[in-house]
C-alpha cells in the first residue's frame, strides 16, 4: 500500500471550507441582525407588530447604554433599581402579549364552536326533514287508503240503494254492450267464468289430420309411390296370453332383466 498513489488531487475530494454569511466586527452591534430571523410570510413584509418589536429592541439597546457603571455602591443600587423597573416592565409587556394571545385563541375557539353548532343545526334540520318526509309519506298512504275505502263503500251504498226494495233488476243488454267494463266483455271468475277452459278455441283444427276418416281420404288421394316401405309389427318382449294381455309375471321378468343390465 505504500507504493499506491491516486491519480487525483486531494483538493478535488475536499468539501468547501466554512464561510459565515456575515462577520461582526468587535465592539459593534449591527441593528440589521435583529431582522435575521424574519422571512417572507413570517414577519416580512414587516407590519405593525414587527415595527413594535423593532422599537422595543431599540429602546432596550438605549436602556443598556444608559445603565450606570458598577464602580460605586450608589451606582450599583441605581443599576439594580433600573433593572428591577425594566424587569417589571418586561413582565407587564409579557402579560399583555399573553392576554392578546388568549383573546385571539378565544376568538378562534368561538368561531370553531359557532361553526360546529351551525353544522349540528344543519344535521338536525336534515334529520327533521327526513323524519317529516317519512311521516308525510305515511300520511299520504293512509289518506289514499281511506279514500279507496270510502270510494268502495260509496259504490256499495249506491248499488244497495238502487235495489233498496230487494227487487232484482232486469238485464239491460244495450247498456252492457255499450260499457266495455261490463260482464259481457270482462266476466269475473267468481261468477263461474274461467277463460282458460276455452283456451283451445282458436287452435287450428284440420279435418285430414285430426280424424280417422280424414286420414283415410288423405291416404287414398296420395300416390302409391310415397308408400314403398313396409312396417312390421314388433315382436312382444313378454309372454302374451291368448286373449292378448301380458301377465304380471312377464312384466316383472322384463323389469328384472332391465335392472340386471
Amino acid at each position: 500500500t505504500l507504493g499506491t498513489q491516486t491519480d487525483y488531487r486531494d483538493g478535488e475530494a475536499q468539501t468547501d471550507p466554512y464561510s459565515p454569511e456575515y462577520i461582526v466586527r468587535s465592539g459593534s452591534v449591527p441593528e440589521i441582525l435583529t431582522l435575521a430571523t424574519l422571512t417572507w410570510g413570517r414577519g416580512l413584509p414587516a407590519g405593525q407588530a414587527e415595527m413594535e418589536i423593532i422599537d422595543r429592541i431599540r429602546e432596550k439597546h438605549a436602556w443598556e447604554a444608559a445603565l450606570p457603571p458598577m464602580d460605586s455602591p450608589s451606582n450599583i443600587a441605581k443599576r439594580l433599581k433600573m433593572m428591577e423597573a425594566m424587569e417589571r416592565k418586561e413582565w407587564a409587556y409579557r402579560e399583555e402579549e399573553i392576554d392578546k394571545l388568549q383573546k385571539a385563541q378565544m376568538e378562534v375557539f368561538k368561531k370553531l364552536l359557532q361553526r360546529r353548532e351551525e353544522n349540528q343545526n344543519e344535521l338536525n334540520a336534515m334529520r327533521l326533514n327526513d323524519h317529516w318526509q317519512k311521516h308525510q309519506k305515511a300520511k299520504e298512504e293512509k289518506m289514499r287508503k281511506i279514500q279507496h275505502d270510502c270510494a268502495l263503500m260509496l259504490r256499495k251504498l249506491i248499488a244497495k240503494r238502487k235495489n233498496w226494495m230487494g227487487k232484482l233488476e232486469r238485464r239491460d243488454i244495450i247498456r252492457e254492450y255499450n260499457d266495455f267494463g261490463s260482464q259481457t266483455y270482462a266476466p269475473l271468475s267468481r261468477i263461474g267464468f274461467f277463460p282458460d277452459n276455452n283456451s283451445d278455441y282458436y287452435a287450428v283444427k284440420n279435418y285430414y289430420l285430426n280424424t280417422f276418416a280424414g286420414l283415410c281420404e288423405l291416404e287414398k288421394s296420395a300416390p302409391p309411390s310415397i308408400f314403398p316401405m313396409k312396417i312390421k309389427a314388433p315382436k312382444p318382449k313378454c309372454i302374451i296370453t291368448k286373449t292378448g294381455y301380458i301377465k304380471r309375471s312377464g312384466r316383472l321378468e322384463v323389469v328384472l332383466a332391465q335392472v340386471h343390465q
